[in-house]
């Protein structure tokens, strides 16, 4: 199992979701806990290279990982509606 940690600001804008979204990012987030064996998660390219993203609905959630087997970590970056995800 991996441990799952939210930057300060992912925690805010997961705070800041709608009520049906936050239950549904609560989940991703619970099944990134099982890293590497997480359905959906697609690597990033360009300058995001080494991050990853899953969906949820029309949210996006970004994330990093770092270490490998018992000792990985998952570091949740941002959760945002997919219209403004892959605005920089």
């Amino acid at each position: 199992m991996a441990r799952v940690l939210l930057t300060p600001s992912a925690a805010e804008e997961l705070d800041a979701l709608p009520v049906v979204a936050h239950v549904r990012v609560l989940k991703v987030i619970d099944r990134l806990a099982s890293w590497p064996d997480v359905s959906g998660a697609k690597p990033l390219r360009g300058a995001l290279k080494g991050q990853y993203r899953i969906r949820t609905g029309d949210y996006r959630v970004q994330f990093a990982v770092s270490g490998k087997g018992a000792d990985a970590a998952v570091t949740v970056v941002k959760i945002e509606h997919r219209d403004g995800f892959y605005d920089e």
